[in-house]
């Protein structure tokens, strides 16, 4: 169901260590280090992200495991129609990889609540 999630942190390199730590003994390792933002998980999976930010918040990310492009079409639409507010249209995200394919709502909390699906057309 989870596929990913991820904080808002002061400083991604004062967390990349914290984090680098304290995930080791649990056989999590980095698996993406950018300037703004650093991701762990096992080899090729990055599935618990930690984003820069200037004032860290309690709304969190979190990603929901789609089973098809549709579903993701209709999950945006119901979060519209129900008060959310759009993050991110449904559409390919090749920045992440050639078939992510996602759409993104703030809830009414202010929480970024994603479904992604990563198969193929």
């Amino acid at each position: 169901m989870i596929d990913h999630a991820g904080l808002t942190v002061r400083s991604c390199a004062t967390s990349k260590q914290f984090y680098l730590a304290t995930l080791e003994p649990l056989g999590y390792g980095l698996v993406v280090d950018q300037s703004d933002a650093v991701a762990f998980g096992p080899p090729e999976m990055p599935l618990f992200w930690l984003y820069s930010g200037a004032q860290p918040h309690s709304g969190v990310h979190i990603a929901l495991t789609a089973p098809d492009r549709n579903s993701i079409d209709r999950f945006h639409a119901a979060g519209l129609a129900a008060g959310g507010r759009d993050n991110g249209a449904p559409g390919l995200r090749p920045e992440y990889h050639e078939h992510y394919y996602g759409a993104f709502i703030i809830d009414p909390d202010g929480n970024n609540v994603e479904a992604v699906c990563h198969a193929p057309g």
